[in-house]
């Protein structure tokens, strides 16, 4: 009979698979630990991208902001620049308030030179008399009969002039407007 402590051939193998299981958890450890390094690398990495295009974008709010309020504070001073004129218009039709003539072209001609400046921006009346009334540009505040159906809906009077301000309903036309009423015949 053999001797107990010697092992049998199929114990053998059983043994030295268990002492690689060490060995084995130990290199999947370590390539665990490797891959863990790796993806906290470009974790930081990409925390890092993050915040230089977060910097830029805000940079870039900035820069924007800056140039939009440089670029209003321009149009203002040149549309000023275009009103000066009537301002010294004003002061001059001021300063002729005795004689009422000369008093009246003042006005006229500080009007013609503010709708001249106004127009050079953009600025157009909407032509609403005698026009087909149209709910985009005019708001019809009256009616009054129409004597025929060819008068209906056509704007008779203009109460208030309306503006667009480059092709954009800047206000609407207050207006008064003709209705027809058909007479209803042979009803009792």
């Amino acid at each position: 009979m053999k001797p107990a402590t010697e092992k049998t051939d199929a114990e053998k193998p059983q043994e030295s698979q268990e002492q690689k299981k060490p060995e084995i958890e130990q290199l999947k450890t370590e390539q665990l630990k490797v891959e863990l390094e790796k993806k906290e690398q470009k974790i930081k990495e990409l925390i890092e991208t993050a915040k230089r295009v977060q910097a830029d974008f805000e940079n870039y709010k900035k820069m924007s902001e800056k140039r939009n309020s440089e670029f209003v504070a321009c149009a203002s001073k040149e549309i000023m620049k275009k009103l000066l004129p009537v301002l010294d218009s004003l002061e001059l039709a001021s300063k002729n308030g005795a004689d009422r003539e000369k008093l009246i072209k003042g006005v006229e001609l500080v009007y013609a030179q503010l709708y001249s400046a106004l127009k050079e921006e953009g600025l157009q009346k909407i032509n609403a008399l005698n026009q087909k009334f149209d709910p985009y540009k005019e708001e019809a505040l009256l009616t009054e009969p129409a004597q025929n159906e060819a008068e209906d809906d056509i704007v008779c009077e203009e109460l208030q002039k309306g503006y667009m301000l480059n092709n954009a309903v800047l206000r609407t036309s207050k207006v008064r407007i003709k209705k027809f009423k058909a007479e209803k015949g042979g009803q009792q």
